[in-house]
């Protein structure tokens, strides 16, 4: 019996230590959208966020890592309920390559990236996949709601912007790929899930997730 508590020690250990990880992330990325929301006139455009499905966020991106081209971002994703108003979430996401496009400048870059249909939801949901391969994207436009009516931004599954040194901008993350962050999601729910049982399974979200849902809700909640 003594053998067995001594083994599990270290299974909880990892489990609380990625559970505090997660709810690190998860209060930086409610900062990093109450302040890009926050700039009138400099926040992503209202009439996208409405019609958005899923949104991701990716903070504090390292840019030593973009240069190698190594994994660089770890991020949460949320999607509208389905049969009602409101986000759920989150799921957990890896960003791995795609470095151009990145390399503007700063120690750290926040990433935001609103997937617009249904066909790119089911591309992030599933195991994996590429920008601008098996996903069409293109810079998300800043500002003011005209600016969004441009025929790529109009056809595009997932729009894309970066923030650093305070510059919040529409980028290019041609070739970067998503796949589910499996050790994140462990983290926030206990236990080994995808990303569609994690974000629509009608999963309790963490406790440290309340913050960037109740501000989806606030600015875009279709009510």
């Amino acid at each position: 019996m003594r053998t067995r508590n001594f083994i599990l020690l270290p299974v909880l250990s990892g489990l609380l230590f990625a559970g505090a990880d997660e709810d690190k992330r998860l209060e930086n990325t409610a900062t990093m959208f109450s302040e890009i929301m926050g700039v009138k006139d400099k926040e992503i455009p209202q009439d996208l966020l409405d019609k958005a499905a899923c949104a991701v966020f990716v903070p504090g991106l390292k840019k030593g890592a973009f240069i190698i081209g190594a994994k660089f971002g770890r991020g949460f994703v949320f999607c509208r309920k389905k049969g009602g108003p409101g986000w759920a979430g989150p799921g957990a996401v890896r960003v791995e390559g795609g470095s151009v496009g990145f390399q503007i400048g700063g120690s750290e870059t926040d990433v935001v990236m609103l997937v617009m249909n249904e066909g790119g939801v089911n591309r992030l949901l599933s195991s994996k996949f590429t920008v601008g391969g098996d996903a069409s994207a293109a810079a998300g436009p800043v500002g003011r709601t005209a600016s969004a009516e441009t025929d790529a931004t109009m056809r595009a599954e997932l729009l894309t912007w970066s923030r650093s040194r305070g510059v919040f901008a529409g980028i290019s993350l041609q070739g970067a790929t998503l796949r589910p962050d499996k050790d994140a999601i462990k983290g926030m729910y206990g236990k080994d899930m995808e990303n569609k049982d994690a974000i629509f399974g009608g999963n309790q979200p963490p406790a440290s997730a309340g913050k960037i849902l109740e501000m989806l809700n606030k600015y875009s909640g279709r009510k």
